[in-house]
């Protein structure tokens, strides 16, 4: 079964796009990786699809970044450093049709390479937000690059540094813009499928041209941000044994805020 679904409404003119490892939490492995990018690259050229709505499967989560199993092979340069989620979202793979995140669950990590290419998100009340990696002995730096153009400075540090032992809340999501409709529990999808259906009905140019423009409003910042990204993680991540050892020894208790 491909582990990323897509089903296109013609009348309305929105595809969804469904993360599909529910017993995984909607991790990414190398071959989901592979499937969202040839996604968004098909999407690019159907006509057809004027809006994109992503979702994960499941009621556990909209996606866990990162799968822990997965296996990524780094070139000996300690100037190179591949990273197989740089290429998931849309925007990586210069589709400018407008998407619209419905979450679900948890979404946490390599979640926000996701999220933050997207234009906005709709969220239920099960919704969780939060950022692991300084918990493993890990830098966050795309992550937070990317969060912090949707988000106020001082909540995205706090969600980086506080790694597991915080979740940020559906309403506290609301509350600070990174969630733009609080929606109840199971009807994410639906409101964002009702977003999309309005917004695939304007003209096509018009659309596009303003998701480039919002793009291009942040690029700037983000763009400097990314380019520091590797060589901050090559400085400050802990060796993978290292952060083995601190997940399998994580503690499970977090607060709620």
């Amino acid at each position: 079964m491909s582990s990323v679904l897509v089903s296109a409404d013609d009348d309305s003119g929105v595809a969804v796009v469904t993360l599909n490892r529910p017993d995984r939490l909607n991790a990414i492995d190398l071959e989901m990786a592979g499937e969202l990018a040839r996604v968004w690259r098909e999407v690019r050229f159907d006509d057809s699809v004027r809006a994109v709505v992503l979702t994960g499967a499941g009621e556990r989560a909209f996606c866990t970044g990162i799968d822990r199993d997965a296996v990524v092979p780094q070139p000996s340069s300690p100037y190179a450093q591949d990273d197989p989620l740089l290429g998931i979202g849309p925007k990586a793979n210069d589709l400018w049709k407008p998407v619209v995140a419905a979450v679900r669950g948890m979404a946490c990590g390599g979640a926000f390479y996701l999220l933050g290419e997207a234009e906005f998100v709709v969220a239920d009340t099960t919704a969780a937000f939060f950022d692991p990696h300084t918990t493993y002995g890990m830098v966050s730096a795309y992550e937070s690059v990317l969060m912090a153009q949707r988000m106020p400075y001082g909540e995205v540090a706090r969600m980086a540094l506080m790694g597991t032992a915080e979740r940020i809340s559906a309403r506290r999501a609301y509350e600070v813009g990174l969630v733009s409709e609080l929606v109840a529990d199971g009807e994410a999808l639906r409101a964002a499928r009702a977003c999309a259906a309005v917004i695939a009905g304007y003209p096509t140019e018009a659309v596009q041209g303003t998701v480039r423009a919002l793009w291009a409003a942040s690029e700037a910042g983000r763009s400097r941000g990314v380019a520091q990204a590797p060589h901050l993680i090559a400085l400050g991540n802990a060796a993978g044994e290292e952060q083995a050892r601190l997940f399998a020894g994580r503690r499970r208790e977090y607060r709620w805020r």
